[in-house]
């Protein structure tokens, strides 16, 4: 062969089988053992060895990895993908949780502007009754803003309390004005009789009807950007199958084997073992393409009768009435609470506190419109983070290529694993889907992943309900929380709206301190059980609360007809 021969051999063996030729020690491989902090650096061995124990990381040289080593590495390339997974997927979670953040501080602002405009119409209309009536209108208003938020209280019972409570001042005041203040138990018994006695004609009924009616669509709204993040936050720790978790080893960590700790796989090479890895996750685009029209579509209906700003700004204007309602009824209803309640027993003179006397406490509230700022309403917000969420509808359905392309293969030109070597991948290069994972020849798929099945079956229920096609029975979007398939019931027209009362317990604690602190043993918060989602059936929901979804319901398909 000659000297010439001889060196030309010895360069050739060099780029064709680079542990031959360049994998004299281990000190490159354990300097990044140490410095991924895969395991304990003594581990790996000072010298390259045979390698008859492992069993993904074959290879006929010498290799620097143990059988300890490689169960190492396999740990390690799990936790790199899930890494990843969390991190591409972090923007779109930040983005729907900073949301619904957003949502709530709105409704929680717009529910106490509401208040605050009741209170002054009532202190320009009937100045002496609006410094006592203030307390129950702040409990009233609590009421509709945790209704609103998701928790399932009894809309339609909250308003008749705060008329039950409002029914003896307008007495005192307004029906038998000539009065001095009535005693304590007389005003009790008035308070009592308000139900029997209707001095509101059905205020309080619609009161609570235009209130719900309005709520639902943005209830359905906010559930379903809290079913989003629970999808992000499963899929970002899916449980990866042995095939994948042996796919990601070879593709990853044995090239270190060999000395090539820099090398990363060859791009066709990467899609196969990651596509392979996420197909179950693939197989939630279809699914998540629809929620994020669905939002959009639902968007598009929360108008007129069920805009909820609208609706809450108005809500003076049928209070103001009702009271009008009672005074104009006047001598009806001193004669029915004196067949009740007997001639007024007055108070006497030390018993009357200075809580009493006029209007107090808020009085000095003027009466001014309520302003609805144009940069932050309800729909602003919504067109805001639509616009941004529709930029990340295809997320599921390209996660394994932007994995590949972004983070784990090389650009094009450069020198690539392809699982055996530093060479070109020459196999074929599968789709995504589960389906197409019965030609791919790094991973193999037997079956969808039965968590990330459930999460898509979640994701159908939702958009049936934000796309309005389903009636929720009482309690079904708990189910949605749970995986419950099978609580819809009924179908209609997308014109009519057949909204869901929603849910929000798993959030009903942290807005109950929220809203009202302290005031857990208030009568509003016997209503629903106090359990999270995970524990929550369809029998939790107060039966008060059905007449008003099915009227609320009923009208809203007869005014859409």
């Amino acid at each position: 062969m000659g000297m010439r021969g001889v060196l030309l051999y010895a360069v050739f063996a060099v780029f064709i089988d680079p542990c031959r030729g360049t994998l004299t020690n281990c000190n490159e491989v354990r300097k990044v053992f140490q410095l991924k902090e895969i395991g304990p650096v003594k581990s790996v061995p000072e010298t390259p060895r045979t390698g008859s124990d492992l069993q993904v990381c074959l290879s006929k040289n010498l290799t620097c990895c143990t059988k300890k080593m490689e169960e190492r590495y396999q740990v390690a390339a799990r936790r790199d993908i899930q890494n990843l997974l969390q991190t591409t997927s972090s923007s779109l979670k930040f983005l729907i949780s900073r949301n619904v953040a957003a949502f709530q501080e709105t409704v929680e602002s717009l529910v106490h502007q509401a208040e605050n405009h009741t209170h002054a119409v009532l202190l320009h209309t009937y100045r002496d009754l609006a410094g006592p009536a203030a307390a129950p209108l702040g409990e009233f208003f609590t009421d509709v803003g945790l209704f609103v938020l998701g928790s399932e209280l009894s809309l339609e019972e909250a308003s008749q309390r705060f008329f039950d409570a409002l029914f003896p001042l307008v007495y005192e005041r307004l029906v038998e004005p000539d009065l001095s203040r009535m005693s304590l138990s007389y005003s009790e018994c008035v308070r009592a009789s308000c139900r029997d006695l209707g001095p509101y004609g059905g205020a309080p009924g619609r009161l609570a009807a235009l209130i719900s009616r309005a709520s639902m669509p943005g209830r359905v709204f906010l559930q379903a950007l809290h079913l989003g993040v629970e999808v992000i936050n499963t899929t970002d720790h899916i449980q990866l199958s042995r095939e994948c978790r042996r796919g990601l080893l070879r593709m990853s960590y044995c090239p270190h084997c060999q000395g090539l700790t820099t090398s990363k796989p060859c791009m066709g090479y990467c899609l196969n073992v990651v596509r392979g890895c996420l197909a179950s996750l693939a197989e939630v685009d279809a699914h998540w393409r629809e929620f994020v029209r669905s939002l959009e579509t639902l968007s598009t209906r929360m108008h007129g009768a069920q805009d909820l700003e609208q609706v809450l700004l108005e809500v003076h204007g049928l209070v103001r009435d009702a009271v009008a309602h009672a005074q104009r009824n006047a001598p009806r209803l001193s004669a029915q609470v004196r067949r009740v309640c007997g001639d007024p027993v007055r108070q006497q003179p030390e018993q009357v506190s200075s809580g009493q006397h006029g209007s107090a406490g808020r009085d000095s509230i003027p009466l001014k419109g309520a302003v609805r700022n144009a940069d932050d309403t309800l729909s602003n917000r919504r067109k805001e983070f639509l616009s941004s969420l529709r930029l990340h509808r295809a997320f599921y359905g390209g996660l394994a290529d932007q994995l590949c392309v972004s983070d784990l293969a090389p650009g094009d030109g450069t020198a690539c694993w392809n699982g055996a070597g530093v060479a070109s991948y020459t196999l074929r290069v599968v789709g995504n889907g589960i389906k197409a994972q019965a030609e791919n020849p790094e991973v193999k798929v037997k079956e969808a992943d039965p968590v990330i099945s459930q999460v898509i079956d979640k994701l159908k229920h939702i958009n049936q309900l934000l796309q309005g096609k389903s009636i929720p029975k009482l309690g079904t979007l708990d189910q949605i929380e749970t995986g419950s398939g099978d609580g819809y019931s009924g179908d209609c027209d997308d014109e009519d709206g057949c909204w869901g009362s929603g849910n929000g317990a798993a959030e009903r604690r942290r807005i109950e301190t929220m809203l009202t602190p302290g005031n857990t043993n208030n009568h509003r918060y016997h209503h629903p059980q106090s359990k999270g989602f995970d524990q929550m059936n369809s029998g939790t929901r107060g039966t008060q609360s059905v007449p008003l979804v099915l009227v609320s319901i009923c009208a809203f398909a007869l005014l859409s007809g």
